[in-house]
């Protein structure tokens, strides 16, 4: 998979070191792994939800959530925010 943009990842880890680690892993397997469906990312991220067309991950121990559009058959993944989880609560797709 390709994602867009890494940039978004650095910035949130810089404001946020104790997710660096996390959101690199995570970047990591989504770069390594082509997915062709939700359910094929369901068996890599056990925790991910799909809410409306976005898919929502735990990162960080459920301390964080990447909030990201995958595009299966592109092989993209946009992501569009990533919050912690006071933020996400506020949060709406």
């Amino acid at each position: 998979m390709h994602v867009i943009s890494r940039k978004v990842l650095r910035d949130f880890g810089e404001l946020n070191p104790e997710a660096r680690k996390a959101l690199e892993a995570w970047f990591s397997i989504m770069e390594k792994t082509s997915f062709h469906s939700f359910a094929d990312l369901r068996r890599c991220f056990n925790s991910v939800d799909k809410v409306g067309d976005y898919c929502v991950f735990n990162i960080g121990g459920n301390k964080f959530r990447l909030v990201a559009a995958v595009h299966f058959n592109r092989q993209k993944v946009f992501i569009r925010s990533i919050l912690t989880h006071q933020h996400y609560d506020h949060w709406s797709a």
